[in-house]
């Protein structure tokens, strides 16, 4: 159910984002260093461009968190009418 206060009161879940992020980077990273030690090349550059494409998206999350809230629809935008029952 809308109440009209959601821009306000919605939370982002960033923080998990950024938590599960980083257990991506550290298993993305295991795994180019493990299979770049048994000699798997392919598996090491796939595992490689992940580690890359994880370290981008926590840098889009890092940025955002320190952003802070902020409402996002200005000010001519009226908050949704309350259900009537």
């Amino acid at each position: 159910m809308r109440t009209g206060s959601e821009p306000k009161t919605a939370r982002s879940p960033l923080r998990l984002r950024l938590v599960l992020g980083l257990w991506g980077l550290l298993w993305a990273v295991g795994g180019t260093l493990a299979f770049a030690a048994t000699g798997r090349t392919g598996w090491a550059v796939a595992c490689g461009i992940l580690a890359v494409v994880i370290i981008a998206d926590l840098v889009m999350v890092v940025r955002h968190i320190r952003q802070g809230p902020h409402y996002q629809p200005g000010r001519d935008v009226p908050p949704y009418d309350p259900p009537r029952r």
